[in-house]
């Protein structure tokens, strides 16, 4: 058995009926370095390091009939998948994880509209929210973990700097039954906007923080994970209720996590409760995403 086949016979645990979007192929962590393959809805995603796909890779996924996509994983030249083989897919469509279901576009630019790292983090603020809670969920991109928190029953604010994404983000809402006009969605600087919930007493009981490593503003302010992580978390804190939570996560490969858990510790209060959480079992390469739960 190849060590493609190999990897796939290890995942077949994880899908099913309740979930049919994640990682198949984790390139080192799998014997296949270089190498991602990401299945959304039985439709893979092929993510190579180098432009060029591998001979012994394009050899294998020639055997199979599926839509097929490749993605150059470059920071110069962030575009759409490439159709490889296999019928060519709508401008979007479904997958699920957990039981919910979530928008995806292998034409909408470099992200697909999930993120798979985050299956864990998702399902547990799912089940954390109580009915009536409120959450904010900054950086919110196409509102993923809003809908998980809505589906728990709290009311949700999604902040995203795009509105094509918060758009997204509605219509996510709308494909698991969740109606978007009772929950709040703000375009703007996370930043700007948590000085304004601050300065007016908004309070929440869970805020979720999962920032760009790197930014710049409208002003020119440049914000970088591995320095300014603390200060946006202690921002989010001055906008938290009494007793609740945030989740705090970061894919910087850069910091370590002995350094995120520092920045955390330096900006908040004392009595905080940390709570490292690991990756999904299906990301078997470098544990690069840091997650912890914070609460107050």
């Amino acid at each position: 058995m190849s060590a493609f086949s190999q990897a796939l016979k290890q995942r077949a645990s994880l899908l099913g009926d309740s979930t049919n979007a994640l990682r198949l192929i984790d390139a080192a962590g799998d014997g296949l370095p270089g190498i991602y393959l990401e299945s959304f809805a039985a439709h893979w995603l092929v993510s190579t390091t180098t432009p060029h796909i591998p001979a012994h890779l394009r050899s294998w996924l020639s055997e199979h009939k599926c839509s097929i996509y490749h993605k150059c994983l470059s920071q110069q030249q962030k575009e759409s998948p490439e159709h490889l083989s296999g019928p060519e897919l709508p401008e979007s469509f479904l997958a699920r994880e957990n039981d919910v279901n979530y928008e995806i576009s292998f034409h909408s630019g470099y992200s697909q509209g999930i993120f798979l790292d985050q299956r864990n983090n998702r399902l547990r603020v799912r089940q954390r929210v109580s009915a009536g809670e409120t959450v904010l969920n900054t950086f919110a991109y196409t509102g993923a973990f809003s809908v998980c928190a809505a589906l728990g029953g709290a009311q949700t604010t999604t902040l995203d700097l795009s509105q094509p994404y918060l758009d997204w983000a509605k219509r996510n809402f709308q494909h698991n039954q969740l109606d978007p006009s009772i929950h709040h969605f703000c375009k703007g600087d996370t930043f700007h906007w948590l000085r304004r919930f601050h300065k007016q007493g908004r309070k929440f009981h869970g805020i979720i923080l999962d920032p760009p490593t790197f930014s710049r503003d409208e002003k020119g302010q440049v914000f970088r994970v591995e320095n300014d992580y603390g200060e946006l978390a202690r921002l989010a804190h001055h906008c938290l209720q009494p007793g609740g939570w945030m989740l705090c996560s970061t894919n910087c490969h850069k910091l370590q996590p002995r350094d995120f858990e520092r920045q955390l510790r330096d900006a908040l209060p004392r009595q905080c409760r940390l709570t490292h959480a690991p990756m999904p079992t299906d990301f078997t390469d470098l544990p690069y995403l840091k997650s912890v739960w914070v609460d107050a």
